[in-house]
């Protein structure tokens, strides 16, 4: 077993695939220090002020001379990305073509919707236009879930999502709330949606409405809990005529390419770029060559490998779009006086990331290398078939980013970790483990060990078994943990004063 790996020929740094000893000699090389796994050897002496390599890019530059052998890491390596703002035209030139469909055949069994889009589950959803009526909503779903849970129902869940939001809010804060929420009221893997509101919240109920756009409804009950005399007993009455819709569908076969899988990755190791976020990637390939859509959000986690995703753009457009998003995420953080590259997190460099250009690199792996086809703004749903990969605008955070994407339209979320979270979005959320340990120390968490790939199962073996998981779970054969667990919710990125 190789106990240093190399991702790229032009790397100066390997990665540690399990814990080293001081004194450890690895294919000529002596270490100089203890090294955790996930951490970073030095292959060669790397000069104060030199870049350190790996994925073939500089992930950062050396703060003092650093000898073959050393253990690299924040106390010898610093970021190198430049604190100016972005020019949105540096990058981009549209360089790639669309990916030529290899269609397999491939197919789930989804629930095809009137509109003409697919969902994955037959769900009821209760989307509240403020915070005020949390409580309530969530009473209603967990009433109406103790009538309809059982298999014979034809409801695969009744769901009210909570936040702090819609009311208090102004100008663009509030229309970020708004579009985030509407978004989510079309989304297929509902098969009804209650929208309830108080009356009196900056989120008017008929501005929401009009946000939501032309419904059917049968689909889409509303109203205001100011205006009925018992809002509980309202709200049950509603849940049952949508209940008495949704168990109208039934699964059918539907081929892959309806498919929309968002990708994300959180609490990540030195692991999560070599094994899981990799994997995800082969997964994004794949369906993107099946003419679906792969989703890949976390702009921040984009700084420092831009080149990257741009080189990918599938036209001059696509790729100022690109520069654009990411000269508007720099200049937020400069209006908010905060540095481009506080990142990453503590648990990150824990597991052996030093600097943002290395967890960007990592970070990016997940899209594969499918053509950039899109960009999408915060709360803009996908409206056709990318055969590619889109960039979805929001930040970082495991629970904005996810709920981005639900609402971007992905029908399930690919979530890598190597630290672990329990975290679930609105939709099923795979969480894919970059190492075994996690695996099996979290198997509740848990559900794909990409930790194998480190012990000699092949990528091609690997990345067949979690296609074969992803279509299983869009199938209703099997659910991701977080829906065993119960564990779902929203977050919403807040830009605003609050009133």
């Amino acid at each position: 077993m190789n106990l240093l790996l190399q991702l790229n020929p032009r790397d100066n740094v390997a990665v540690a695939l399990q814990p080293l000893a001081i004194g450890q000699e690895i294919n000529g090389l002596k270490l100089l220090n203890d090294v955790p796994m996930g951490h970073k050897v030095a292959l060669q002496p790397i000069h104060s002020g030199q870049p350190a390599l790996k994925y073939g890019y500089p992930i950062g530059r050396a703060m003092e001379e650093i000898k073959a052998g050393a253990h690299v890491h924040s106390h010898n390596l610093q970021s190198a990305l430049e604190e100016e703002k972005a020019d949105p035209l540096k990058n981009g030139k549209g360089k790639a073509t669309a990916r030529q469909e290899n269609k397999t055949g491939a197919t789930f069994l989804g629930y095809q919707r009137p509109d003409g889009s697919v969902g994955i589950r037959n769900e009821i959803w209760i989307i509240n236009t403020v915070a005020c009526v949390n409580f309530p909503a969530e009473k209603i779903a967990t009433t109406s879930r103790q009538k309809y849970g059982h298999p014979g129902s034809g409801i695969d869940g009744i769901f009210s999502f909570s936040h702090p939001y819609g009311c208090s809010q102004l100008g663009d804060d509030l229309g970020h709330t708004r579009s985030l929420l509407a978004s989510l009221a079309r989304h297929p893997n509902a098969a009804g949606v209650l929208v309830m509101g108080l009356g009196c919240e900056n989120n008017q109920l008929k501005a929401f409405l009009e946000e939501v756009g032309s419904f059917d409804p049968r689909r889409i009950k509303f109203f205001n809990a100011q205006d009925v005399p018992d809002e509980i007993e309202t709200g049950l009455q509603l849940i049952d005529e949508l209940a008495a819709y949704a168990a109208t569908f039934k699964r059918e076969p539907v081929p892959a390419s309806k498919l929309v899988l968002g990708m994300k990755c959180g609490g990540s190791d030195g692991l999560s770029g070599i094994t899981a976020n990799p994997l995800v990637g082969r997964v994004s390939d794949w369906l993107s060559a099946q003419g679906g859509s792969a989703l890949l959000s976390e702009v921040p986690e984009m700084f420092g490998a831009e080149q990257v995703l741009s080189d990918r753009a599938t036209s001059p457009e696509v790729a100022i779009r690109f520069d654009q998003l990411i000269a508007n995420f720099k200049d937020y953080f400069h209006r908010h006086h905060e540095p481009v590259n506080e990142n990453p997190s503590p648990g990150n460099k824990d597991g052996g990331i030093t600097t943002l250009e290395e967890k960007s690199l990592g970070c990016v792996q997940k899209g594969g290398t499918a053509p950039v086809c899109e960009i999408f703004d915060y709360g803009q749903r996908i409206s056709n078939s990318l055969g590619g990969l889109g960039l979805v605008n929001a930040p970082g955070n495991d629970g904005v980013s996810t709920t981005a994407m639900a609402a971007a339209g992905a029908h399930m979320i690919l979530f890598t970790t190597g630290r672990g979270t329990p975290l679930g979005a609105p939709v099923p959320t795979l969480k894919i483990a970059s190492n075994t340990p996690l695996a099996e120390r979290k198997p509740l968490w848990i559900d794909f060990d990409a930790g194998p790939l480190l012990a000699g199962t092949t990528m091609e073996d690997l990345t067949r078994h979690l296609i074969e998981l992803v279509l299983q779970t869009a199938s209703g054969a099997t659910h991701a943990r977080n829906e065993t667990n119960g564990y779902r919710e929203i977050a919403i990125w807040k830009d605003g004063v609050t009133l």
